[in-house]
Parts: C-alpha cells; structure tokens; sequence
C-alpha cells in the first residue's frame, strides 16, 4: 500500500496540470497571495476523472455547494481505481466542505488529496483538500485561509432570513450562534484529520477579518510550504 502511495505520488508529480514556472502578481492587501488566484470560475464543484501518465485524476474544479458530498460520494464509488484528487476552489459552503472531505477520508481507496503548482485551494477547499491521506501542496500552488466569520457571509445571513429570523438582534443571535458552532466542528474536523490545530489559532483566527488600527487589512492568508508541514496541512513534500 505504501509503494502504491509513492508511485502515485512520483508519475502524478510528472503531470502536474496547466505547471507553470511564471511567479504570479502579489494581492497587496493580502501580500502572501495572488492578486488573481487561479481557483475556477465554475458556480458549483465539477468533478472530472482523468487518466495522465498512466495515473487516474479526479480534478475538482468550482466553488464547494451543498450536493457536492453526495457528488464526491458517487464519483468514487463509480471509479475506484482514482489515485489523486486535484483541487482548485474559490471555496463555497463550509459545512459541505467538511462532509466532502469526510467522505474522501472514509472512501475505501487511499486517496491523494493535491494542490498542483499555480492552483489555488481557498476557505470551504481546504477542508475537502485535508480528506486525503496524503495530502501534497506543490511549490507554486496556494492554500488559501481566511479567519471564518459568518458575520460578513451573505449565504449565512440569507439561510437565517429562511429560518425565520424576523429581528435584527435574533438574526445575529443566529449568525453568531452557526459560526461558533462551526468553529467547534472545524476544530473536530482538524482532529480526525490529522492536522495541527495551531492551524485554526495561529492562522485562520488570526488572519484579520477587519481593517485592523495598525492598517492591516489582509483577508486572506497563503499558507508557505514550510507552514503547510509543519501544521500537517501537507503531510507529502511537493
């Protein structure tokens, strides 16, 4: 099993898709990403199998929407012989990103989970990325934090409105209740994955979700590869 894993990982390695040795422009509100992240315009997750060199590649491309877990779920039913599954993601739906990555962490087959070089993995996509038993973040790719906050997500306000939410003090009693309650269940999530929980204190709740007095006002955090190890996000050298 574990010669399986290398294997994987070395012709997979030799495909990366769309590689590119050209260092992006720097966002300089958020100095540690790219001013133009290369995540796919697609409105939902399309997940596409592909054989490359010999290997096959689930490629997850598109935001992270509320049927993807079930999408995943099928997709490796129907196709076990899936090596790695590439991401890139402007991130999406929190709690089905958790799911999706259960769901790769439970599948039968032992799943690669990928960031390839000039790809970006952001929010709800790092979640779905961390389901894999391997987990590699290639020189030149992005994984993306912002510190989560409902607060400022129209979807969370929205879903509280339809609850029945008919005052302004009972919707953000509701929107700051689902946040905490997400914050318990990424730090579960975090757990059962095998990734550092600094990666929650040090990084994603630190990264400012507001200007802050000394005029920072970066949003968005890319973690650098030294980082990706030491908080076992990447568990696999690119």
């Amino acid at each position: 099993m574990r010669n399986k894993i290398k294997a994987a990982i070395v012709v997979a390695s030799l495909f990366t898709l769309g590689a590119t040795d050209v260092k992006p422009r720097m966002d300089p509100d958020n100095p540690t990403c790219p001013s133009a992240p290369n995540w796919s315009s697609n409105t939902k997750m399309v997940l596409t199998p592909k054989m490359i060199g010999g290997t096959k590649v689930l490629l997850a491309e598109g935001a992270v929407d509320t049927g993807l877990p079930e999408r995943m779920r099928k997709m490796l039913t129907d196709n076990p012989d899936i090596s790695e599954i590439w991401l890139r993601s402007s991130g999406g739906n929190a709690r089905a990103g958790n799911e999706a990555g259960r769901v790769i962490r439970e599948s039968d087959a032992l799943i690669i989970t990928r960031i390839p070089q000039g790809w970006t993995c952001f929010s709800a996509c790092n979640f779905v990325f961390m389901g894999g038993r391997a987990r590699i973040v290639e020189p030149g790719a992005h994984f993306m934090v912002h510190m989560f906050t409902m607060t400022n997500d129209r979807n969370a306000i929205n879903y509280s409105i339809e609850m029945g939410t008919d005052s302004t003090v009972g919707l953000i009693g509701e929107v700051e209740q689902q946040s905490a309650l997400m914050a318990t269940e990424d730090n579960d999530f975090l757990i059962r994955m095998g990734v550092s929980r600094k990666l929650l204190s040090e990084i994603m709740y630190k990264t400012n979700a507001v200007k802050t007095e000394d005029g920072d006002q970066s949003t968005r955090r890319c973690l650098t590869n030294e980082e990706a190890l030491r908080y076992n996000v990447a568990n696999v050298g690119g």
